[in-house]
């Protein structure tokens, strides 16, 4: 007999139910949370913010290689990081599944474990959502809501001329992760009895299947004293991060190839596929890091902190966005990160 439980013995409520029981509140503006036709919220005096996002399986992950414990955990991760790029802090989750007729209630349950995992990371409280059967695979549909001080929130159009560029932590490593994955699943599909050649490659698979959003920076920011003038999450590129905000905030930007963090590994990992790491940099994806800007007198309270890199300046607009060699010649940046419908 199985030792796994079918959906359909517990039905959509008896497995919400089951999920509701592993759930704590974290936030003292969650008031109603799963179990009514709709939460309640009252978050007092602050403004609140929204952002969604959709993971579609065999589009935004593959569980060939992406155990649902970490699935979970990254789906609400991508929300946070959503929030932290407004300078916001996230509050409470909604999440929605469309559940392909292969997945068994212990599958949904070891999902939702990864997700817990975040909410308790972040200080999230899960207050409700929707569960619908998929004729494909799985869908997973995550609603993030955060709060942020009248005036506080950052926005993509807000930088201006003579900006410091700053990014968090180091790029590239999630891309070269998928690449590494892609490749052992191919490799595996081949010959089901190899064994995945992974080992020393643990940074650069982590940082694909398991991102963590950048909370910490923007708590770490308040109590410097700084406020960004812009920003935004890096999900898409560096590249077409900061198009998007020099687009919105009619500037220009400079940034300098020999500025843009980078982890050993990610290059090592580069150089075994023959890439180039500035275009892995670039144009890679999936980091979550925050890409911001900053006035040029928060310089000084910024320059050592250990997880920030200062890698360019805005400029007019006129000058275009450009990547600066340490030659001191320029290109042009253009968006050629992850284009859904390309």
């Amino acid at each position: 007999m199985s030792e796994y439980t079918p959906l359909e013995s517990l039905g959509e409520f008896g497995l919400i139910r089951r999920l509701q029981e592993q759930l704590e509140v974290n936030n003292a503006s969650t008031i109603v949370g799963i179990g009514d036709d709709a939460a309640v919220l009252e978050p007092g005096q602050k403004q609140i913010v929204i952002s969604t996002d959709m993971l579609v399986e065999n589009v935004h992950f593959d569980l060939t290689f992406c155990p649902l414990r970490h699935l979970g955990y990254k789906a609400v991760a991508v929300n946070v990081s959503d929030i932290a790029a407004m300078n916001a802090i996230p509050t409470q989750i909604v999440v929605s599944l469309a559940i392909g007729a292969r997945y068994t209630v212990e599958a949904i349950e070891e999902l939702y474990a990864g997700m817990r995992l975040a909410c308790e990371n972040y200080k999230v409280d899960l207050v409700g959502g929707d569960t619908t059967a998929s004729r494909g695979g799985l869908v997973i549909s995550v609603t993030a809501l955060g709060e942020v001080e009248k005036g506080k929130a950052v926005l993509r159009s807000t930088a201006t001329i003579n900006d410091l560029i700053c990014v968090t932590g180091d790029l590239g490593g999630a891309y070269l992760g998928l690449q590494l994955l892609e490749r052992e699943k191919q490799a595996f599909l081949a010959d089901p009895d190899t064994q995945p050649e992974l080992e020393g490659k643990d940074y650069v698979v982590g940082r694909q299947l398991r991102p963590e959003a950048r909370m910490d920076v923007i708590h770490e920011l308040k109590e410097l004293g700084v406020h960004p003038t812009s920003m935004i999450d890096i999900s898409d590129g560096l590249g077409s991060e900061l198009l998007h905000i020099c687009s919105q905030s009619r500037v220009g930007a400079a940034i300098y190839q020999d500025k843009l963090p980078a982890d050993p590994q990610t290059l090592e990992t580069a150089e075994e596929f023959k890439l180039d790491p500035v275009t892995c940099i670039l144009n890679g994806g999936e980091d979550y890091e925050l890409l911001f800007t900053v006035k040029m007198a928060d310089f000084e309270k910024i320059k050592n902190h250990p997880d920030i890199s200062i890698i360019g300046n805005i400029t007019d607009a006129g000058e275009g966005v450009r990547l600066v060699t340490p030659s001191g010649n320029a290109f042009p940046i253009k968006a050629q990160g992850w284009n859904h419908f390309a």
